[in-house]
């Protein structure tokens, strides 16, 4: 437990008292889903309210994709469909979170260009997950896990879009999205090929 994400064990605290309901990780993956889309809605209305409600619930969809996981390992309930739904979740969550984005910014300086450079991060981010799920299955899950420092994933920069909103700097998150995403699609194809056999 130690090892694990502060959101894996939080998660796995709030998920605990109901291993022996008719509750599934399926259904704590659709909850992730539904939160996500919410967001995502939110950001595309653009102005100040709306793009922080949607920080907000992007934060809580970050938080709950964590549920699943640690639920179906406490009731035994995993499985492969289950993964894959997870998996299909998190792509559709992330991509529509940059698409978003772009929409709500149109109305900025960057005009049309906000619409192309979410969509340009949002592609990025599909090509990741889905090179992710090649490499699970060539090396394994936990091989394939994200780059750490202690507690702490990659992913869970993420957590900070709500400092990002408050502060105002959505336009340049979404510039350096648009440059840092398509260069780490880059660097995870290029670790998949030094992985696969005969490289």
């Amino acid at each position: 437990m130690s090892e694990k994400p502060w959101d894996a064990r939080l998660a796995y605290r709030l998920v605990y008292p109901f291993r022996n309901t008719a509750l599934t990780p399926n259904h704590l993956t659709t909850v992730r889903l539904l939160f996500g889309i919410a967001a995502c809605l939110a950001f595309s209305l653009g102005g100040y309210f709306w793009t922080n409600t949607g920080a907000g619930l992007f934060c809580l969809s970050n938080f709950f994709d964590h549920t699943d996981g640690e639920f179906a390992r406490i009731t035994g309930k995993i499985s492969q469909s289950g993964h894959k739904y997870d998996l299909i979740c998190d792509a559709v969550v992330n991509i529509l979170l940059f698409i978003g984005i772009g929409i709500g910014l149109i109305h900025t300086d960057l005009g049309m260009y906000a619409l192309f450079m979410g969509c340009l991060a949002g592609i990025a981010v599909a090509a990741i997950f889905h090179m992710r799920h090649e490499i699970e299955q060539t090396i394994g899950k936990e091989q394939a896990r994200q780059p750490n420092i202690g507690a702490m994933e990659a992913e869970d920069v993420l957590y900070l879009l709500p400092v990002i909103t408050l502060s105002g700097q959505l336009v340049p998150f979404l510039m350096l999205a648009t440059t840092g995403a398509p260069l780490f699609a880059l660097w995870v194809l290029r670790k998949h090929h030094i992985l696969k056999p005969g490289h």
